[in-house]
């Protein structure tokens, strides 16, 4: 059992890992949060959410095996036709998955009723807007200043 449970530590270990090292690990879980802050303003099935769900998922655990790709390929300290073409590939595989994810993102969130929502949220509540202005200066500070 003991076993078990030290999985989950270094599992964990990784994903920190990645958040602290890796800028396009952080610059996905920045748009995964904005996207579920907004989420419950659209008009979605539980279907469409688990999509939503999955497709981040997806991206970020593709992110954090590209970053797990380039350190093992990095570790021979030597360049390798094979070994750049291993850390293209892997980079390609999270550029698809983000680019699926913004495919199905704009068939799924598409809805103009709901940008009016958030549109009038703001105007309700104005101090929502200096939130999400800090939120939005705190994502630029996480990516690019870690």
């Amino acid at each position: 059992m003991k076993k078990f449970f030290k999985g989950f530590v270094c599992a964990f270990r990784g994903l920190i890992a990645c958040a602290k090292e890796e800028r396009n690990f952080r610059f996905h879980l920045a748009v995964a949060f904005h996207l579920f802050v907004y989420l419950p303003f659209f008009e979605l099935t539980k279907g469409e959410t688990c999509v939503i769900v999955m497709l981040c998922g997806a991206v970020l655990s593709l992110e954090a095996v590209n970053s797990a790709i380039e350190r093992a390929v990095d570790c021979t300290g030597e360049y390798s036709p094979r070994a750049g073409a291993a850390k293209d590939m892997a980079a390609g595989a999270v550029l698809i998955a983000a680019a699926v994810s913004v495919i199905a993102g704009v068939a799924l969130l598409w809805q103009p009723k709901a940008f009016a929502a958030i549109g009038r949220f703001f105007l309700r509540e104005p101090w929502a807007i200096a939130v999400q202005l800090l939120a939005g200066a705190a994502s630029v500070r996480l990516i690019f200043f870690p």
